[in-house]
Formats: C-alpha cells, sequence, structure tokens
C-alpha cells in the first residue's frame, strides 16, 4: 500500500466518524490543504459509502433470512455468539464469543478506542473481567508490544482505587484487547448528580482520585486519559469508592505520531478533547510526563464544581483541528466561579441544587481557594502546575480544613509577560517609542543614579557577604547528613542489585548498621527480600531484624502489602522466642489498622495478633475489627461464583475462629473452623490451621476423639511440608509464613491436648 492510499484511507476514516456536513467539510478543508485530487478521492469515497448504506437500508426487509449456509464459514468451531459485518468477512465479536481463555457475556460499554464487554475468565481462576476490545485499524503487534513493556509497572500498582489491568493479547482477527477489573459502578459526575453530592463530598472522592493517581505515579505509569468515564464509583458496605480505570492502556495504544497516522490521531482525540492538556494537543507524543495527568485531573475538578469542562466539547469540535490545538495551547479558560455567573437562571439554579446548595451561596463558595487550585492545575505552563497529585489533593484538603492554600493567582509579572507574548507586534513598537524616550532622559540624569547606585551596591555587597557567610555555615551543617544520606542510597540500589543476582548474603552484608530514617519504596523492597531469605533458613533472629527495619520504613505502599509485612514478622518473633518484643509488635499493629474499612486487613491484623493469648485490653482493642471481618465473611457461601471472595472469606473464617478460642467461646470457634473447611479451594496451610484451631476447640468441649483427629491430621500435612525445604510460596497455595502460623498454633494445640508426662521419681529410701 503506498503512502498516498494510506493517507487517503486514514482520511476516509476520520471523516465518515463525522456526522455533520459542515464539520466534514471543515475538516477536509484544513486536512486536504488545497490538495484538489486527494481531496476528489476522499469524498469519493464517502459518496460510495452513503450510497451503499442507503442500499443496504433499502433491502434490509428482504435480508431478515440469510440464505443456506450463510455467515458460516467465518465463525469456525468454538465461535458461538460471533456476528459478521455486511460483507461477511470481519467478524465482529459479541456475547457467546470465547476469545482464548476469556467468554464474553454482555457488552458494558463503548468509546472511542473500542467496545468493553463483561466477560468470564476460565482459568486459572474463574472470575468476572472486563475485557475491552480495541476496534480495527491499530499497529496490533505494536500495541501489545508497547503494552508488554508496562506490564511490570502494572502489576506492581495495588491501591483500594485503581482498577488493575491484568492481561493482553489480540484476537484470531487481529484486533488488541485488554483485560481489566470488573468494576460495577457509574461514572463519577453522574454519581455525584444523582445522590446531590454536596461540594465536601465532591472534593473527598476527588481527593481519593488524586492518591490513586499519585500511586500510579510512583510506580512510573502515567494515565493520559483522566475523564470521567474512566473514573467510576461504586459502593462498598454503603460507602462510595472511586476507581479509576484504563491504566496502561492509553500508552500502549499509542504510537509515534507522522504524517501518515496524523489524521487517525485527530479521531481519536475527538472523543474528550475537553480533557487534553496543551502538550497533548501538541501531538508530538515525545513530551508527555505526570504533569499530563495533573491537568486533566483540573479539568476533572472543574466539572465536578461546575458541571461544565473549561472548554466546550462540541465547540472545540466544530472549530476544526487547528483550532482546536490553538484553542487548548493558548486561550486560557475561565475561573469555575466565573463560568457559573455566564450561566442562565435556569442552568445556574440545575448546577446548584445538584450540589445541594443555593446559586448564590454556590458561586461564592467557588470565588478564592477552589478558583485558585483549579487554575493553577490547569496552566498552560506546565512548570507552574502542580508536582505531583499528592500536592494537589493536600492543598485541597488544605480548604477542607480550612487552612491556607499553596495555589496563588499567577503574579503581576507573569501576567504581564502572557499579554506580550499574545501581542507581540504591539509591544514591540510601544518599546521602541518608549527607548527612545528613557535614553534622552537618561542621559539627563545618568550621573545622579550612578553616585546612588555605587551607595547601594556597597550596602547590597555587605548584605550578599553576611548571607553567604550563613548559607556557607549551613552548607557544612548539612554535608554530613547528605554524604549519610547519599551512602544509605547507594547501599540499598547496590543490594537491590545483589538480590536480582540471588546473591543475598551480599545484599545482607551490605544492610548492616542501615538506620531508617526516612521512608523508602526500594528500602521496604530490600529488607522484605533478604529478610525472606533468613526465615526460609530458619535464622529467625536475624529475620525479624530485617522485617522489623521494613516495618519502619514501608509507608507509601497501601493496606494489602502493609498487612502482608506484618503477618511476616509476628511468625519470627514467636519462633524467636522474644515475648516482649511480640507483645509491642502486635499492640502497634492493632493500632496502625484500628480505623481501617478493609475486611481482609483486618482479619490479618485479628489473626496476627492472636498467635499468643493476649489480655483483656488487647482483646478488646481487637474487637472492631473481628466484627468488621465477621460481618464481611459472614454472607458468603461455599458454592458463592466469586472466587476472591471466596478465597477472602475462607482465611477471615480462621481469623474469627481463633478469636473466639482465645475468647472462651469454644462452639462459636468450632463453627468457623468448619465453615472454613467447607469452603472450595488446596490452600494446605489454610486447611491445616482450621484444623488446629478446631481440634483445640473440640477439645475444649469434650469431644476428645475428634480434637485428636483433626490435630493428626493438620500436624501430618505441617509436618510433611517442614519435611521439604520450605519455599516462598503463593497466596493460592500459601506463602511461608502461612505455614509458620499454621506450626506455631499445633504445637500449642499437641501441648493441649497431648500433654507431655510427668517424670516419675522413685519413693526415698
Amino acid at each position: 500500500m503506498t503512502k498516498t492510499t494510506q493517507q487517503v484511507e486514514a482520511l476516509f476514516d476520520a471523516a465518515r466518524q463525522l456526522t455533520s456536513p459542515a464539520a466534514r467539510r471543515t475538516f477536509l478543508d484544513e486536512a486536504c490543504a488545497g490538495d484538489v485530487t486527494l481531496r476528489a478521492r476522499v469524498e469519493a469515497f464517502l459518496s460510495a459509502q452513503s450510497d451503499a448504506d442507503k442500499f443496504f437500508s433499502e433491502i434490509a426487509p428482504f435480508a431478515s433470512t440469510p440464505p443456506p449456509g450463510a455467515g458460516n464459514s467465518a465463525a469456525g468451531p468454538g465461535s458461538s455468539g460471533t456476528e459478521t459485518t455486511a460483507e461477511g468477512s470481519t467478524p465482529l465479536e459479541g456475547p457467546g464469543t470465547r476469545i482464548d481463555r476469556y467468554k464474553l457475556l454482555q457488552k458494558i460499554g463503548e468509546g472511542g478506542c473500542g467496545v468493553v464487554y463483561m466477560a468470564e475468565q476460565e482459568k486459572p481462576v474463574l472470575r468476572r473481567v472486563a475485557f475491552k476490545i480495541i476496534k480495527l485499524g491499530m499497529d496490533t503487534k505494536n500495541v501489545i508490544a508497547r503494552f508488554g513493556a508496562e506490564r511490570q509497572a502494572l502489576a506492581m500498582m495495588d491501591h483500594p482505587n485503581i482498577a488493575r489491568v491484568l492481561d493482553a493479547g489480540a484476537t484470531e482477527t487481529g484486533r488488541p484487547y485488554f483485560v481489566m477489573e470488573l468494576v460495577r459502578g457509574v461514572k463519577i459526575t453522574d454519581y455525584c448528580d444523582q445522590n446531590h453530592l454536596d461540594t465536601r463530598q465532591r472534593l473527598d472522592l476527588f481527593v481519593q482520585i488524586c492518591h490513586a493517581i499519585q500511586h500510579a505515579h510512583q510506580k512510573g505509569i502515567i494515565h493520559r486519559d483522566i475523564k470521567p468515564s474512566n473514573i467510576l464509583v461504586t459502593l462498598h458496605d454503603g460507602v462510595p469508592v472511586p476507581k479509576v480505570i484504563d491504566f496502561g492502556i492509553a500508552k500502549a495504544i499509542e504510537g509515534k505520531l507522522t504524517d501518515q497516522t496524523l489524521f487517525t490521531a485527530y479521531e481519536q482525540i475527538i472523543g474528550t478533547p475537553a480533557y487534553m492538556s496543551p502538550e497533548q494537543a501538541e501531538m508530538s507524543g515525545l513530551d508527555i510526563d505526570t504533569r499530563t495527568d495533573i491537568y486533566s485531573l483540573g479539568v476533572l475538578l472543574y466539572e465536578l464544581l461546575t458541571g461544565r469542562t473549561p472548554f466546550d466539547a462540541k465547540m472545540l469540535l466544530q472549530s476544526g483541528l487547528d483550532e482546536m490545538r490553538r484553542t487548548l495551547r493558548e486561550k486560557e479558560p475561565q475561573r469555575p466561579s466565573t463560568m457559573l455567573t455566564t450561566l442562565q437562571h435556569t442552568e445556574l439554579t440545575a448546577t446548584a441544587v445538584q450540589r445541594h446548595a443555593e446559586p448564590p451561596k454556590l458561586v461564592t463558595l467557588l470565588q478564592g481557594d477552589l478558583d485558585w487550585i483549579v487554575m493553577k492545575c490547569l496552566d498552560k505552563d506546565r512548570r507552574r502546575r502542580y508536582e505531583t497529585a499528592n500536592g494537589l489533593a493536600m492543598d485541597v484538603q488544605r480548604y477542607l480544613n480550612n487552612e491556607p492554600v499553596i495555589a496563588r493567582p499567577p503574579s503581576r509579572l507573569y501576567r504581564f509577560q502572557k499579554l506580550v507574548r499574545r501581542n507581540k507586534i504591539l509591544f514591540a513598537s510601544g518599546t521602541a517609542v518608549t527607548a527612545a524616550l528613557l535614553i534622552g532622559l537618561g542621559t539627563a540624569t545618568w550621573l545622579f543614579f550612578m553616585e546612588r547606585a555605587a551607595r547601594r551596591e556597597a550596602v547590597a555587597a555587605e548584605e550578599q557577604q553576611y548571607l553567604l557567610r550563613q548559607e556557607a555555615e549551613r552548607a557544612r551543617a548539612n554535608e554530613a547528613e547528605l554524604r549519610h544520606q547519599a551512602e544509605i542510597r547507594e547501599k540499598l540500589t547496590l543490594a537491590d542489585v545483589r538480590i536480582s543476582q540471588n546473591a543475598f548474603d551480599e545484599a545482607d552484608n551490605l544492610l548492616n548498621g542501615y538506620v531508617p530514617t526516612q521512608p523508602s519504596l526500594e528500602g521496604a523492597r530490600v529488607f522484605r527480600a533478604v529478610g525472606e531469605w533468613h526465615a526460609l533458613q530458619g535464622r529467625w533472629r536475624e529475620a525479624a531484624n530485617r522485617f522489623g527495619v521494613l516495618m519502619q520504613i514501608n509507608k507509601f505502599d497501601g493496606w494489602d502489602m502493609a498487612s502482608l509485612d506484618y503477618l511476616r514478622l509476628g511468625p519470627a518473633l514467636v519462633e524467636l522466642g522474644d515475648v516482649e518484643g511480640y507483645e509491642r509488635f502486635r499492640l502497634e499493629a492493632i493500632a496502625r489498622f484500628l480505623g481501617t474499612s478493609y475486611p481482609v486487613a483486618a482479619e490479618r491484623v485479628v489473626k496476627i495478633s492472636l498467635l499468643r493469648p493476649a489480655d483483656p485490653k488487647t482483646m478488646d482493642a481487637l474487637a472492631p475489627l473481628v466484627e468488621l471481618a465477621a460481618k464481611s465473611f459472614n454472607n458468603v457461601p461455599p458454592d458463592n461464583t466469586n472466587t476472591e471472595a471466596v478465597f477472602q472469606a475462607a482465611w477471615g473464617s480462621i481469623s474469627v475462629a481463633l478469636m473466639e478460642y482465645r475468647r472462651g467461646n469454644y462452639a462459636r470457634a468450632e463453627e468457623w473452623c468448619r465453615r472454613c473447611l467447607a469452603y472450595p479451594g488446596d490452600n494446605p496451610p489454610r486447611v491445616a490451621t482450621a484444623r488446629v484451631i478446631l481440634a483445640m476447640s473440640c477439645h475444649q468441649l469434650g469431644q476428645n476423639q475428634e480434637a485428636t483427629t483433626q490435630l493428626a491430621e493438620g500436624r501430618e500435612s505441617i509436618q510433611a511440608k517442614f519435611d521439604d525445604d520450605l519455599d516462598p510460596g503463593s497466596a493460592e497455595h500459601g506463602f511461608w509464613f502461612d505455614w509458620v502460623f499454621a506450626r506455631i498454633l499445633s504445637r500449642e494445640a499437641t501441648a493441649l491436648i497431648e500433654p507431655a508426662p510427668q517424670a516419675s521419681h522413685p519413693p526415698p529410701m
């Protein structure tokens, strides 16, 4: 295919998406740029398409019954539910279609990039997912290759407000697809309006979104397509939780922009131009960083506050490609409060009602701090935007706390510079006239100012010398600390390299003498790996030491990884025999997660805090966490089709059972243990732990035979595992610390059910 043919096809594909004749003419005027031959070929294609559409619409009543065998050749075996186009050559996926290990169930959305289905993943686990199929015409190999390069970073993202991207590939027809976590929710703007959320409630949701974007930025991922349809709100126990979707897809489907792809790119951006940053509007694809997401967050905040975007999307589309790009790069948007004052009375009243406020009060509420925060996000000069999403979230939080915000209106000097850039010719001529006047006046007053300037320079030089001395003293005071921090970072980086080479002993030596001074994701990863290496070798003192440092520096990861780190340190302290250290540890764990709303985190803290019997004060502190776990997992039956919910409920049953046993509620403990054993799934340490707790509960209830049987089965499984080399394990089949947890409880059960015989003494002579 020649370059000209490719260009004609690209122009035709972009133009046929525009239903308005006026919009088509404007687009072709700009795209063809006076090339009569090129325009004639494109218009011929458009005319042919119009005739074909008319023809097929006229024969539609006669085509309801296909001829024998029609449409079967392209479907092939196993393609139930697949439809075909009018030409009968290009299969279109639909409900019932099987693609790889996924079965499409129903269509749940459609956008500019493709169609989204709810699908069922059949292996290695059975679960519902969102299956997005990208439209035809994109470079599948490049798309999948680019997404493959992002998958490692995407896999590291673990945040309650981010929907994970699970898989990617291509259909048999070459259409790229992406598999994402299924989020059952509505667009954030629709949710806020339908529930009449006030400004504070909307800002609370927005802060959570900022934290999610910050988490992705820390993992090296830029979203590039933040908009309401990519932020869904779902309810967890009645609490609204926003979820950001489509992470990584924007970058995967974005290629290098060339003359041949210019018009395809235009077609891709016409869906949501109002959310594009000025640097995205350049369409170079070479200069996009995290501050692009900050701009899009500003547009989202603007719409949450006013119900409109800074630039009307329909007007942008009607203006044409070049005018749209110029608007995004150069035109300054109105402040949110100013935007509201331009609305008609009925529109303003409707907007205020959706925000549970009166119109005048809503305008007053946005004036000042909220105007400043939004306009700082929307600054054309990205250097003047917020540096991070966390910075934006903190400024919004300052506003909610009635504290001064960092955002400030641009200085007069900055506004003057922008004015000069927009009116270069006018200012150039004015500057020439002013310069001539200043030269004449300056000659007359030069001697006077020379003398006064000399005096000022002398005073300024003295002040500057004083400031330099102070700066030198501060530099000397900070030199030692800076050198120490540099050495720490160097050791952590080198240790990380050694771990990747399986040289754990060398990495461990590099960590000797490390004193934590600040949180570090890299440091947490290094200490976690070295600590597990010691634990697998049974070196509990060294493992507890490394895990102890890990708990001090792991302050960035979400609740999931943090609670797993507590599961690592607890068994190490018990195996070491450090009773006092374990007491301090579990009090710290309870204090950190006491206010959590995540049932999985709650059940993990309960479980790790009850490896040893606890005093009444500790039991009372654990009560809210147990209540959260029991409430969340009590209504999950064993035959539930949600495998993830079943997995969590099975582990949660163990935590609740252990709490009931420690309370002395042995019948309730027995009930929760049997509930755990009824759940499906081959997780040996979980089953063994449930049997051990069940054995102790039965013994306390006088069911001695059942207690002996359950203890024997659980202990046999545990002993068999430790007769082999202990390995790191996995979530599905149990981690190493799950086995150590089970072994600790089995010792307690053995001492209770099979006490050692008393040593006999001979009678005195």
